[in-house]
């Protein structure tokens, strides 16, 4: 499966950071004193394990911000499921421009290719269902955009981006705004047309006041029990959109699906992704 690409425009301020992290105050002092820098080099990106990939974008961009003369070829590209083996990319050159280039590009493919992983893994678990599986802002400082697109890339959907996307009402709001009603009715009187209003119950009284009151698109229901999910889809007899949220491992999502819920989100799919294993090769 193919996705939409973001500009590489967007994404470069990122991958130069991290190699000018990576590279120092004087670059790499170990390939420059063992390598001729006349030496070239054929090099591949390969899968040592299977899973979904993300991150190839990426890992091309740190290579050409290296070495603009490097030949590189994406073999397979971003939202593509792969097998122990295959090769990702090959990239040709100068020995030295692509072991400088080599773990930036690495660290992103491969902790992006860990997110689209593990989101194919809960997508895969509401198969028969209209419930989408969406992030959170979970998400490490800095690399927002890419980690999200890893979502989108796995078969995922994309919560919020920031604090300013949405009108998203939590628990601490409701107590320091004293109450439901008050929340959702100083929301209604700024809120415009264009931004949504989610609003977080964690019980069926509180899901209650708010159909009663009306004003909110999205009611978050916050660390509910399996059978309270389903209580809660039958009484909202979809007035609002409902997401279920809180304790949503990956061997909930089939059973918590099943109860109608329109939404599954998950911090975990950015915050708790194991780096899928891809490994460069001369």
């Amino acid at each position: 499966m193919s996705y939409a690409t973001l500009p590489d425009l967007v994404l470069e301020p990122m991958v130069r950071a991290a190699l000018m992290e990576d590279l120092g105050t004087y670059g790499d002092v170990t390939t420059r004193a063992v390598i001729p820098p006349e030496t070239v080099y054929d090099a591949a990106i390969n899968a040592r394990e299977p899973g979904v990939v993300s991150g190839m974008q990426i890992a091309e961009i740190a290579f050409r911000l290296v070495d603009p003369s490097l030949e590189v070829e994406t073999l397979v590209h971003d939202g593509s499921v792969i097998a122990p083996g295959d090769t990702l990319m090959k990239i040709k050159g100068r020995a030295a421009s692509i072991l400088s280039g080599e773990r930036v590009a690495l660290n992103f493919a491969g902790r992006l290719s860990g997110i689209a992983t593990k989101t194919a893994g809960f997508v895969a678990e509401t198969k028969g269902t209209h419930t989408r599986v969406t992030c959170t802002r979970k998400t490490t400082p800095g690399l927002r955009i890419v980690e999200k697109q890893a979502v989108l890339h796995g078969g995922g959907f994309n919560h919020r981006y920031s604090l300013s996307d949405a009108i998203l009402i939590k628990d601490n709001h409701i107590a320091a705004a004293g109450g439901v009603r008050a929340v959702l009715e100083a929301s209604k009187a700024v809120a415009s047309h264009m931004m949504k209003v989610e609003i977080e119950v964690d019980t069926l009284e509180q899901l209650d006041e708010v159909l009663g009151v009306g004003g909110a698109d999205v009611v978050l229901l916050d660390n509910m029990d399996t059978p309270t999910l389903a209580k809660a889809v039958s009484m909202a007899q979809g007035r609002v959109v409902l997401e279920a949220s809180g304790n949503m491992k990956l061997e909930r999502i089939a059973e918590v699906a099943a109860t109608g819920v329109d939404y599954i989100s998950s911090g975990a799919l950015t915050h708790s992704a194991q780096t899928l294993d891809l490994g460069l090769d001369f």
